[in-house]
């Protein structure tokens, strides 16, 4: 039996595998990069190893120096998680080589299934190997991993060329494997998926379907489980296309077969040989720990019986730090406060941990279980409006806005959900009582400095940035209390440091106060405090090309320099953070005049990258 198990990963699957290894009483190893030295997941560790680095190309992707690190811990088997290394059967080669027990398929099914165009291949598909116009639109994909990495749409032929590079560096970046291909794309479709599960002795259970089309950037965002709307005969024959494929990998553990599902009909995607991130809304509606099937088949245990019988509906939602109505622009900082009432949460950060710039922008899985889909949609989506998310900008207003979108709630959802609604969903729509809040909890026991006087008290203003709108706020101390100006028919009925409590028109509202330094959070609704005297901005030449996100300069376009004529809408500079690239293009026709960009430069938000003299055309 197991004893010791040396999770190959970070964040939050490492943290999930973990809690299942202390349930089973196994005893858990870690690994981990700089970046990652006061991770959660090094903490919750009984031992851990460090990966020197940050990159994952130097770290995580390592597989020499993750096998290395298990038998120094003393670890006596390697759980993959998912991403990074889960399907690289060398890796998993590896680890058997060095007499460890691998918690995952054998490598000739991971190298059957891995790579996207084999599995193609043993399912009687084939990718374009020539692209005409006609063909279009297409996906290109990377061959290797998934999450969207190496993910590019394409609707017009001339920009193939450059779509394939951008896949090719940005899938040799995340799974060290540039491979990419090409395939029709299949638009408004649903993205649906089966749940597998086999023993060592050719049992297989199909442990129901899930719906992920609510995505961005192809990377899910809500799941559910079972898919909706789906009628007996597809269901069952989606079960059996996905056992075959298991079949003909010769799978063992937990995988997951994707299909996208169009005008009744299902077109096979890809086969996953590891845990789904969305694997919590399959036990949830199972009731079994996935995690926990997986250390017991990779044991030798078998599979007894039929599979368990699904009760009710799950939903999931991931909570990122992003910025959905900045083209979903990662954001990086300290995480103050993390609190999901009522709902099974997985995640990989705590209360003051940092959310850096070097991998995903992930920073919890909220789940959601129900006898019914409409109540278990309900109630997450109201856990998630309630909940208390302090740091950096994140895309939970958009999550709850999603989950009660009438699309979503009457399951009529497809991958272009986002295309089409995102506009509405991330249209500002703040409480205009919160700068009142925040001044009111900030003004809190000025009062007690100084003697009382018989005049009235002069006014205090304080100015708050509240969805890039500044807001001004009036109030005075009086022998009563804090007094609102200009506010007709708010009352204020108390305030402190934390809590303001407010009566508006006769209806009492309460609402929560934090404040990190310049950032104030009343309720969901976040401000930035602004000085009194605002200090002049910096003085930015026109033409400026700044960040919109930190991150780190992966590339520079070929021989770019200060001189140099670009055309309107030229990729200049390309940036990477948590997954993510962003490109920097010509805002118009012009001289490059100044370029201060490098690769491999770390910048910040409104860093200056490049300066571009619009005035002189090409």
């Amino acid at each position: 039996m197991i004893t010791s198990l040396l999770v190959a990963n970070r964040g939050e699957i490492a943290c999930r595998v973990f809690r299942t290894c202390r349930e089973q009483g196994i005893r858990t190893v870690a690994v981990h990069s700089d970046a990652d030295a006061e991770a959660l997941h090094v903490r919750l560790a009984d031992a851990a190893v460090r990966l020197p680095g940050a990159a994952p190309s130097d770290t995580y992707l390592r597989g020499d120096l993750i096998v290395r690190a298990a038998l120094a811990a003393g670890a006596d088997a390697v759980h993959p998680g998912y991403g990074f290394l889960s399907e690289n059967a060398g890796f998993a080669r590896a680890v058997l080589d060095a007499g460890l027990v691998w918690v995952g398929p054998p490598p000739e099914a991971i190298e059957a299934m891995a790579s996207k165009t084999r599995a193609k291949k043993l399912m009687g598909l084939e990718p374009l190997t020539t692209v005409t116009a006609a063909d279009l639109p297409v996906l290109v994909k990377a061959a290797a991993g998934g999450g969207g990495r190496g993910m590019r749409m394409v609707r017009e032929l001339d920009a193939l060329d450059d779509e394939l590079a951008a896949a090719r560096a940005e899938a040799l970046s995340a799974f060290g494997d540039d491979e990419v291909f090409v395939e029709p794309y299949i638009e408004d479709g649903r993205h649906v998926e089966v749940q597998l599960l086999a023993d060592t002795r050719g049992t297989i259970w199909t442990l129901g379907t899930r719906d992920c089309s609510l995505q961005r950037r192809h990377q899910k965002v809500i799941e559910e489980a079972p898919a909706p709307g789906l009628t007996p005969e597809l269901t069952a024959s989606l079960c059996e296309s996905a056992v075959r494929a298991a079949r003909a990998a010769g799978h063992v553990g937990a995988g997951t077969v994707e299909f996208l599902v169009a005008d009744g009909r299902a077109h096979f995607l890809e086969m996953n040989t590891r845990l789904q991130v969305e694997h919590p809304v399959t036990e949830a509606v199972f009731g079994i720990d996935l995690v926990a099937l997986q250390i017991r088949i990779a044991e030798g245990a078998a599979l007894e019986g039929d599979p368990p019988r699904a009760r009710g509906h799950a939903v999931e939602a991931r909570l990122y730090a992003e910025d959905p109505a900045r083209g979903w622009a990662p954001g990086t900082g300290t995480l103050h406060r993390l609190a999901v009432p009522g709902v099974r949460l997985d995640t990989g950060y705590a209360d003051g941990d940092t959310i850096g710039v070097h991998y995903d922008s992930l920073i919890a899985k909220a789940v959601a279980h129900a006898p019914t889909r409409a109540e278990a949609v309900r109630r997450l989506a109201g856990a998630l409006e309630r909940a208390t998310v302090h740091g950096p900008v994140t895309n939970r207003e958009l999550l709850v806005r999603s989950l009660r979108h009438e699309e979503f709630t009457a399951a009529r959802t497809d991958t272009g959900f986002y295309d089409r609604q995102l506009p509405a969903l991330t249209a500002p729509a703040p409480d205009p009582y919160a700068p009142l809040a925040a001044a009111l909890a900030d003004a809190h026991g000025r009062s007690r400095f100084g003697g009382w006087r018989n005049l009235p008290s002069q006014g205090q203003l304080k100015r708050y940035l509240m969805a890039g709108e500044e807001h001004e706020v009036r109030y005075r101390h009086t022998r009563t209390g804090l007094e609102a100006e200009g506010a007709d028919g708010v009352r204020v009925v108390h305030a402190d440091d934390r809590l303001v409590v407010l009566e508006v028109d006769g209806v009492r509202r309460r609402f929560e106060v934090a404040r990190y330094g310049d950032r104030v959070h009343v309720g969901g609704t976040v401000l930035t405090a602004l000085p009194r005297f605002p200090e002049p901005a910096p003085d930015h030449a026109p033409g400026s090309l700044l960040a919109p996100m930190p991150g780190t300069v992966v590339r520079v376009a070929e021989d770019l320099a200060a001189g140099d004529p670009v055309r309107a809408g030229e990729p200049l500079v390309w940036l990477e953070a948590m997954k993510m690239r962003h490109t920097i293009s010509a805002p118009a026709a012009g001289t490059l005049r100044a370029l201060y960009a490098t690769p491999g430069l770390q910048v910040e938000v409104g860093a200056l990258l490049a300066v571009v003299d619009t005035e002189t055309p090409r």
